[in-house]
């Protein structure tokens, strides 16, 4: 019902948003007079705001076709090279003989698309060979497709290493990175000849008991029946993946926007005042970043109740009992791939100590193959994203994979 009732919604306001958007047009038209009076260009921004305001389920563009190498630019061929009903191993090959280490680059299963760490991959493509796992909305995905959960989730980042081949590494955000750290905890307990060379965690929740955050509370304050009954919907029958039980993604971007909802309503005024006053790069710039923000994924119902219960819940990682395929996962059977960690100073979401933790839980890497970086100065998107991210937190990023390729 609650999946029904939002779409309903949806389809309600879509006219609206429509005339919305051919009357801004109409007030922005110099031609048409009223372009010129302030209150009139106000009610045009406004307008322009509404009908940009939606939530879309549909990935946008990477929109990476060059990237500055080497002192030269290199034309970017993005590329299919693996895909799954849940997942697309997602190449951005450089013309160049030699496009550097192999890397890939776990995106979160988080309630947004793999587009949110563009930036994240366009400095990657400066020095390396750069893949990333560009996860697949879960209302697209028929139910012949199966479950999804945290043991598939495992099997495919073991699945997109095996396809790089051995001498990769691997750099996963956010999510990701308690899952991601199993899955080379098993290829390495498996002797797999594709066990990365060096993985780097950024801002990812190893260890949820550490310096517990409003998210990991809301995670624990509540039994994970909770979480069935009032979070988890299903697909309507108009889509691909119609019946499927999911964890919406417009419900992901209500519990964000409910942290810091005055500055998201803030953002939204000053949009409207940039608009209005024809300040277009400052404009677009807001633009772009909800256009990003608002473009959502639904999670496959067992996915996200898994990692509630066995990540946030139980800690079942850090507690040396976290289960894949009914086999105990062995942090200690890593022993030759590298970690690097990397945490921000005012992140909200995934706060100190709660990565760096993975540093204790893998005592069998020799210390001059681990490090750590706290940037200060920066929230959670500040770590894979932005100025700090390029020129402070990158070159280190840089110099573990090569250091260990």
């Amino acid at each position: 019902m609650l999946y029904a009732a939002y779409q309903a919604r949806a389809d309600l306001l879509a006219p609206w948003r429509a005339q919305s958007e051919l009357w801004s047009a109409l007030l922005r038209e110099p031609m048409a007079g009223p372009a010129i009076n302030p209150l009139l260009r106000t009610i045009s921004a406004t307008a322009a705001v509404f009908a940009d305001t939606k939530v879309i389920h549909d990935r946008p563009d990477f929109g990476i076709d060059s990237v500055e190498s080497g002192g030269q630019t290199l034309a970017v061929t993005e590329e299919v090279s693996w895909s799954t009903p849940f997942g697309t191993l997602l190449h951005f090959r450089k013309d160049t003989p030699q496009p550097g280490p192999r890397v890939l680059l776990v995106a979160p299963m988080a309630g947004h698309f793999a587009t949110l760490l563009r930036n994240t991959l366009r400095t990657l493509l400066i020095d390396h060979d750069v893949y990333i796992t560009d996860w697949h909305n879960a209302r697209d995905v028929p139910r012949e497709a199966g479950k999804f959960g945290l043991d598939e989730y495992i099997d495919h980042v073991i699945a997109f290493l095996e396809h790089l081949g051995p001498g990769s590494h691997m750099v996963a955000v956010c999510q990701p990175c308690a899952a991601a750290l199993a899955a080379v905890a098993v290829m390495a307990g498996s002797k797999n000849p594709a066990t990365p060379k060096s993985m780097t965690l950024m801002a990812g929740p190893i260890d949820t008991r550490i310096n517990p955050t409003a998210v990991n509370d809301l995670a624990t304050e509540h039994p994970i029946e909770w979480f069935e009954r009032n979070l988890i919907s299903t697909v309507p029958g108009r889509f691909d993946g119609g019946h499927r039980r999911v964890y919406p993604g417009f419900m992901q971007l209500m519990a964000f926007m409910s942290m810091n909802l005055s500055r998201h309503v803030r953002a939204h005024w000053d949009l409207i005042s940039h608009l209005a006053r024809g300040e277009t790069e400052k404009a677009e710039a807001a633009r772009t970043f909800y256009d990003e923000y608002f473009a959502v994924l639904d999670l496959p119902a067992e996915f996200y109740l898994e990692t509630v219960e066995r990540v946030f819940q139980k800690f079942l990682l850090p507690r040396g009992l976290l289960e894949w395929r009914g086999q105990k996962i062995d942090l200690g059977a890593i022993r030759k791939t590298a970690l690097l960690t990397v945490e921000g100073e005012k992140d909200d979401i995934c706060s100190m100590g709660q990565t760096v933790a993975a540093h204790d839980l893998c005592p069998n890497i020799k210390p001059f193959r681990k490090s750590h970086h706290l940037q200060p100065g920066v929230g959670h998107y500040g770590v894979f994203s932005g100025s700090k991210w390029q020129g402070q937190i990158y070159p280190i990023v840089r110099n573990v994979i090569a250091a260990n390729d």
